[in-house]
């Protein structure tokens, strides 16, 4: 079977599933070559295996409002490859929750845990329910009737969920809170829990944090350095922040942030109390990055995203294919050198295709996002010692593993004198997989 016929053979699999073909077909296109090259692969199926989730779970969730009323929600979680350890990935509570989604995600999140070196398979969840203008015991009763379903499919040697879009320390805790009640015991089932009950340090920066350790290797493999730069950011939530915190450490300077309602351009920087503004704008809960804007008296341009700015590097920090092809040649025209992927499948393909067809250097989210997980897989670890690292330790092994995930990618990823990141990335995490689900046998 050749490459083109295999995917459609997957679309036919699964109609009406964009974002998770998007992400099949990105994969594919990288490793083709590799698996037809390895007979052991084709004989075992690697490639028909890889892209199929080992357990789908959907299930109902009914809650109660503050009135009384009851509402009823959909609970997903995506279980998709436990090769190389427990299925490990977030939750994600938002109106736009799909079963496509939820499989591009896990199907992702395979891959990048293989590139953190740590031991943890691929899985993702949550649900079509929507935080916003809830009240907290609005949020505390969806939370527990979503663990009173979810809490027999997990644990901490099966499967261990993180937080995501919508769902943060508020969610976490009370979703841990109700798992261990059901469960009577104390395991490290949940990552990104609060630092007085088994959390790690520099996890809400962790994501962020990770991209620009990434970035820095990815522009001194060019001979360059972040110190003096002008970064594009969207978003404003504890991605960004993480990101706006190493970027200026580094001599970086930012300039926007992004929400639903549009962007903000701040020329002089986002530095010093306009970042402590970013957690103040998250606690609101209000998806208004207006507020940024008249707050510090900087312009607003409503409905439009930041890539018309002009920028030596962009970092998409928000949610996928948030970055088009049209939004692609703006930042040619503008001179942008450098992409760093921090949302998941940020860029649509068409974007992808643009960059790199101009010999702009783009990282993939695979890669450079991996520092949130990772820092869960070093949450795990703590919990597994019943120990607490302190936060230069937890930044170091961070600082370590992004340094091996950019290796990882120059390896597998060298054309010339030119890293292929996208190949580099794909190629790097389908081999770990492969390889173990070879050895597991056909199971």
């Amino acid at each position: 079977m050749d490459k083109q016929k295999f995917i459609e053979q997957v679309a036919a699999k699964n109609p009406a599933q964009p974002e998770f073909l998007q992400a099949v077909t990105e994969v594919v296109d990288s490793v083709w070559e590799v698996y037809e090259a390895n007979p052991k692969f084709k004989e075992a199926k690697i490639m028909d295996r890889i892209v199929e989730p080992e357990r789908t779970i959907i299930f109902r969730v009914p809650w109660t409002d503050d009135k009384g009323e009851v509402h009823v929600n959909r609970g997903y979680r995506v279980e998709f490859n436990s090769a190389i350890g427990p299925y490990k990935g977030g939750l994600r509570f938002h109106p736009s929750v799909t079963l496509s989604i939820l499989k591009f995600l896990g199907f992702e999140q395979t891959f990048k845990n293989s590139l953190t070196t740590l031991p943890m398979g691929g899985g993702k969840g949550g649900s079509d329910f929507d935080p916003k203008g809830k009240s907290d015991n609005e949020i505390m009763r969806f939370c527990q009737a979503f663990m009173a379903e979810l809490f027999r499919h997990i644990g901490a040697n099966t499967d261990v969920p993180a937080g995501d879009i919508g769902v943060g320390g508020r969610e976490i805790g009370y979703l841990f809170g109700m798992y261990k009640k059901l469960k009577n015991e104390f395991t490290g089932v949940l990552t990104g829990k609060g630092l007085n009950w088994g959390g790690s340090l520099v996890r809400p920066e962790a994501t962020g944090f990770g991209a620009v350790y990434f970035c820095t290797d990815m522009l001194a493999e060019v001979k360059d350095e972040i110190k003096g730069k002008t970064v594009t950011v969207s978003g404003f939530g504890n991605v960004a922040w993480g990101a706006i915190l190493k970027i200026n450490e580094l001599g970086g300077k930012v300039v926007t942030l992004s929400g639903p309602d549009g962007y903000i351009y701040d020329e002089a920087g986002i530095t010093g109390e306009k970042v402590d503004f970013l957690l103040e704008m998250r606690a609101s809960n209000n998806d208004r990055v207006q507020d940024y804007a008249e707050e510090f008296d900087v312009p607003f341009f409503e409905g439009k995203r930041p890539w018309e700015v002009k920028c030596d590097i962009a970092m998409p920090c928000a949610t996928q294919n948030e970055l088009g092809e049209e939004d692609a040649k703006n930042l040619i025209a503008n001179g942008c050198k450098y992409v760093v992927e921090v949302s998941n499948m940020g860029c649509t393909p068409e974007a992808v295709h643009t960059l790199q067809a101009k010999k702009i250097i783009f990282a993939p989210g695979k890669a450079a996002n991996a520092g949130g997980v990772a820092t869960s897989g070093l949450e795990m670890s703590q919990n597994s010692l019943r120990f607490n690292w302190t936060r230069a330790e937890v930044d170091e092994k961070l600082h370590r593993i992004m340094k091996d995930i950019h290796k990882q990618c120059v390896r597998y990823g060298t054309e010339g004198d030119v890293v292929d990141y996208v190949k580099g990335a794909n190629i790097a995490g389908f081999m770990k997989v492969a390889n173990a689900m070879l050895d597991h046998g056909i199971v």
